[in-house]
């Protein structure tokens, strides 16, 4: 009858290729002129085809499952999520409630044994600096952040509710603070704002940013600033220009674009490193993704070149041997990356922590050394 056939938005004006390749790294709509948001619509498009018509790349059903039943990405028991601390005297929760300071560990801080070494590093940094604080240990679970990025909304609202009654159940909620007996907060002092402290991005950005959407409100601050901050107190002795290596730093996307934290990790790496930070071509709120977001790091990767390599590749032109992150999703991707275009001899992936601890036990063997005289 001459009448053109409308396609369908998903799967047909959009293709399906296109919404499961997005990183939602949000560049996009950090470039976009006329302030169009790309993300949230891809991710709503995704969100109709997981919960209406269970149509979803065939990696990720695992990665559901896992998430609901372990409270983990992965098929290993929740109970086990604080054995990277055995040894490490780290409190749980449990037994110091009234710590300042919650580390929250992430799943692949707790789990993935390249990012337990983070883990175990920024530990090695809150004690130097005598920060009281304690971990959740099986008690903590995934935030649900890869869930809700790849449009398992119900799986999201899952694990929110269960993190967010833990964390109230500590007394970490700013808005419970606010109203605890008459402005007077736990054994009759006044009440103060408790801290959360996380070394993953996408851990910081859901709970700051959308735990409130389920009533849960925290003060939440990404490890790279912590440093920062105990740096700017005195509260860190650390040897300035330790470091002679040439290094680059790589902007995580969810501490970057989502949070505009960019300063606070250049400067703990300046204080550290004698040349300072030498960057890439694509930097700062122009940063390019390391391909991890966006519940990506569970999907393969089947159309056009791979963006860790593209990313290792960038680091590589500067010519560094040191490429520092602030995520484990990144440090993830990179590694995989550098092994992808044989640069294993060349470059170094570390996280900001781990150039600290270093730098303390360099700043401990010294003053050792000079007691000892």
């Amino acid at each position: 009858n001459g009448h053109e056939e409308i396609q369908p938005l998903v799967g047909g004006v959009i293709s399906k290729e296109a919404l499961w390749a997005c990183t939602t790294c949000g560049a996009c709509m950090e470039i976009c002129p006329v302030s169009i948001e790309h993300v949230p619509k891809i991710v709503d498009m995704r969100r109709s085809l997981v919960m209406e018509e269970s149509d979803f790349p065939p990696e990720v059903t695992s990665l559901f499952n896992n998430i609901e039943r372990n409270g983990n990405p992965w098929e290993i028991s929740n109970d086990r999520r604080a054995e990277w601390a055995a040894g490490l005297d780290v409190p749980l929760m449990a037994e110091n409630p009234d710590a300042e300071v919650l580390y929250w560990v992430g799943c692949m801080g707790s789990f993935d044994q390249r990012n337990r070494k983070v883990a175990t590093a920024l530990v090695k940094i809150l004690k130097a600096a005598g920060v009281n604080f304690a971990i959740l240990g099986p008690e903590e679970s995934c935030t649900g952040d890869p869930a809700r990025r790849i449009g398992n909304e119900y799986l999201w609202q899952m694990m929110a509710q269960q993190n967010i009654e833990v964390l109230n159940s500590y007394g970490f909620n700013t808005a419970q603070a606010e109203t605890a007996s008459n402005g007077h907060g736990h054994n009759g002092h006044s009440p103060r704002t408790r801290t959360i402290i996380t070394a993953c991005p996408h851990c910081f950005n859901t709970i700051k940013n959308e735990y409130p959407q389920l009533g849960g409100h925290y003060e939440v601050i990404h490890h790279s600033v912590f440093i920062d901050r105990l740096i700017k107190e005195g509260r860190l002795r650390l040897p300035a220009g330790f470091d002679h290596r040439k290094l680059t730093y790589h902007d995580p996307c969810y501490v970057g674009r989502y949070n505009g934290v960019y300063d606070e990790p250049r400067r703990v790496l300046t204080v550290l490193n004698s040349n300072g930070v030498t960057e890439m071509r694509r930097n700062r709120n122009k940063s390019f993704c390391c391909g991890g977001g966006g519940g990506r790091a569970w999907m393969e990767e089947r159309i056009g070149k791979r963006v860790n390599q593209t990313r290792v590749n960038e680091a590589l032109e500067t010519g560094a041997e040191v490429l520092a992150a602030a995520c484990p999703f990144c440090i993830m991707m990179f590694e995989d990356g550098v092994k992808g275009v044989e640069a294993e001899e060349r470059l170094q992936v570390e996280d900001i922590a781990e150039i600290v601890a270093r730098a303390l036990e360099e700043a401990a063997t010294t003053t050792a050394a000079g007691a000892g005289q």
